[in-house]
Order: C-alpha cells, then structure tokens, then sequence
C-alpha cells in the first residue's frame, strides 16, 4: 500500500510542467484566501524624476556646483525651480540644456567658463526670473532672454557692448548688473537701457566708460558709476531721471558738475562723489529737499560757502542731513561758517577731519 501511494505521487510531479510567471500578481491570484480580484490589482505609482549623477535634489532645488562639470547635466526633474551650477567649467550652453524645465524661475552660472550662449538656450525657460551669469568669459549679452526676466547679472566678464535689441522687450526687469566689463562710452548704445518700464537699479561699475550712459530709463531709483573714467556731469546726462534716489560716481575722474544737473533729480537721497578731482561743493545741493547723504571726501576742494549746503531759508528742507563727509580735501576747516551745516541732523554727521 505503501509503495502505490509513492508511485502515484511521483507520477503526479511527472505530469506538472514548470512554473512561469506571468504577472507579479500571480500568486495572490491563486490563492483564493487572498481576496484580490482581478479587477483589484493596484497600479504601480510613476517613478520620480531621478536627480543628476552627483548634484544634490531637495525641494525643486537642484545643486550641482563645484563638480567641475564641463557640460549642463542631462535630464534634470522638470519640476526644477532653482538650478545651481556655479563654480563649474561649463564653456558653452547649447539649445535643448534646459529643455522641460519650464518651472525654472532661478538660473546659476556664476564662475564657469561660459564664452558662448546659442540663440535658443534660454527658450524653454518661460518662468525664468533671475539669470547669474558673473564671472564667465562672455563677449556679448545673451540674445533672446525669457521676458519674464527680472535680475541679470553678468558682471566680470569680457562684454564691450550692449546693443538696444538685447533689452527691447524685457518690460520685467529690475536689476541689472555690468560692472567690472571691459565696457567703453562707445559701446553702449544711447537708449540701450530705455525699454525696461520697471528698471530700477543698474550698476556699471570698475569699466572704461568716460560719460554717463544716455537715455536712462526714469523708472531708475539707482545708478551705480563707480570705478570708471568720468570726467563731467552735465545736465543732459541726468534728464529725466526724477525717481533717482542714489547715485554713485565715486573713484572716477570728475572735474566738474554743470549747474542745474542736479536738479534733473529731484528726488535724490544720496551723492557718492569721493574720491574725484572736484575744486568746489557741486551747486544746487543746497536747493534739493530730501537729500540727506553727501560723499565729497578726497577731492581738490579749497572752500565751503555758507550756502552750499543748506537753503538761505529754514523750514524749506524736508530731510536733514545725516551724513557729510568732507575729510582729506584741502579746505581750512576752520573757515567754515558755523551756519553752512544749519541743516544737518547731528553734528557727528559732519565729517571734516585734516587735509594730508
């Protein structure tokens, strides 16, 4: 009986062919015990996009700097919001380097060795609103910038021009930053600025411009001309710039401010004019009403009248003066009428100090 019963189960495995799987549900659907029918299979849910190889993913941002990367990596989730790549050896940014990230509002490139942009780079990016381009090897401005644009900055690079076209559109922008170019008055086309209705902070510092750019938009509330080769202020160079609040035109090469220039800026809080070749206070300080900061240290200036400063009559200034600087010019401080700085907030704002 014994024998019949191991006959017939050896029998039985000869018959059963070998196991294959056909779905990953298939034992579950065998088991009756299991309940699943198979109406009730659950989908699988989609796979998240996968971060580069080597950049770090959190939050929409993606960092991939300091990487040496020679290239914009491959792939990136197109839910990206911020994409860092600064410090990078990436030489070129080609059509299809940002393809799909159309969420992208933050772009950074600073400190790569970027001297070429092709036409359509920046196509994709419809969302874009800061672009860092600082610190690369650009000849020339990116052409065809998402006009979502609101920041760019592409200081310390090798730009000697910029031409009207690049901005015409760009209604968005606020900031832009050339400073530190190889830039001349030349290249600079006059309106190149015009377009932009909302710009209201440009900085051209440490370049080779001798003038002040023309045509400035009125929307300005800063202009930044540190660090270059002016030599004069006239009258049409400030026109129209009645929001202006901050003008810096330190370390240039200024001999001379034309009077009635400064009354093309009506509104202006504060005057960077240290370390110029100046002989005397700019006229019309003292006729504006709501200018508090004066820089004029380190310039030729040889006397003070006691109406420079402050109108001949009280009560006609809306701000006082919280801080003048005068040190390291030739003037006798002790000259200096008591009354010229009637209208200054503190004496400590005053800084005179001895001629060297």
């Amino acid at each position: 009986m014994k024998a019949t019963i191991i006959f017939l189960l050896l029998a039985q495995v000869s018959w059963a062919g070998p196991f294959q799987q056909k779905g990953l549900f298939d034992f579950m659907l065998e088991d009756e015990a299991s309940g699943i029918e198979p109406d009730e299979v659950p989908e699988l849910e989609p796979q998240m996009p996968v971060c580069p190889f080597r950049c770090q993913c959190h939050l929409r941002v993606v960092q991939c700097s300091d990487l040496g990367l020679d290239r914009v990596p491959k792939d990136l989730p197109p839910d990206t919001a911020l994409l860092d790549l600064q410090n990078n050896k990436i030489a070129e940014i080609k059509d299809g380097d940002f393809k799909n990230l159309k969420n992208l509002h933050t772009l950074i490139l600073i400190n790569n060795k970027i001297s070429k942009i092709s036409p359509g780079a920046f196509a994709p990016l419809v969302k874009l609103e800061r672009l860092y381009l600082s610190k690369n090897q650009l000849k020339e401005l990116p052409e065809k910038m998402p006009k979502t644009l609101q920041e760019l900055r592409v200081h310390e690079n090798e730009i000697t021009k910029v031409r009207k076209s690049v901005f015409n559109g760009l209604n968005q922008m606020i900031v832009v930053e050339l400073g530190t170019n190889p830039l001349k008055s030349s290249g600079i086309e006059n309106g190149a600025f015009q377009g932009m209705k909302k710009l209201s902070y440009i900085r051209i510092a440490d370049t080779n411009i001798t003038t002040i750019p023309q045509g400035l938009p009125p929307s300005l509330t800063e202009l930044h001309l540190d660090s270059n080769k002016i030599t004069k202020v006239d009258a049409a160079s400030l026109k129209g710039l009645n929001n202006l609040a901050k003008l810096g035109l330190g370390f240039n090469s200024i001999s001379a401010i034309d009077n009635g220039s400064l009354a093309n800026t009506p509104h202006l809080r504060e005057l960077h004019l240290n370390n110029n070749k100046l002989i005397k206070v700019p006229g019309g300080l003292a006729d504006h009403k709501y200018i508090q900061v004066v820089y004029l240290h380190n310039n030729n200036i040889s006397a003070i009248g006691s109406n420079d400063f402050c109108p001949p009559h009280y009560n006609t200034k809306k701000a006082s003066y919280s801080g003048v600087s005068l040190f390291s010019n030739p003037v006798q401080y002790w000259e200096i009428q008591p009354s010229t700085f009637r209208c200054v907030y503190v004496r400590s704002a005053i800084q005179l100090g001895n001629y060297k």
